[in-house]
């Protein structure tokens, strides 16, 4: 399994931009297809983004398509979500974990269910 520690996340006015941090351990971090989740007060986590092993591929969930950009540098075992014009309605936790890779489609569901980090808090204020 793999150890996540998510970070970069605070208080931020609706407009605003964030780049979250994803530290990921283990010298195997090229293996996997990594992914950003969120989990907003009174409602279940949902997919964000995901990033295929060598940061060629990406998908994004509806909501964030032309505002979040997920990359990575696999020399620093790090996984990056930049988050622009962000809104009240962006307002959550913010998870990492690896994501299945098949038939050139990246996942949407996490490949650790059972290794979240503590996550990192967006707060957007209006």
């Amino acid at each position: 399994q793999i150890q996540l520690v998510e970070s970069g996340g605070r208080l931020v006015q609706a407009g605003d931009s964030l780049r979250l941090s994803c530290a990921v351990s283990g010298r195997t971090f090229m293996t996997y297809a990594m992914g950003w989740f969120r989990q907003a007060p009174g409602k279940e986590r949902q997919f964000v983004a995901a990033v295929n092993w060598s940061g060629t591929t990406t998908s994004y969930a509806d909501s964030v398509k032309g505002r979040f950009t997920i990359s990575r540098d696999n020399a620093k075992n790090t996984v990056y979500l930049q988050v622009n014009n962000l809104q009240p309605e962006d307002t959550a936790v913010y998870y990492c974990n690896a994501v299945p890779y098949d038939h050139h489609t990246l996942g949407v569901i996490p490949l650790f269910s059972g290794s979240w980090g503590q996550g990192t808090q967006v707060t957007v204020s209006s």
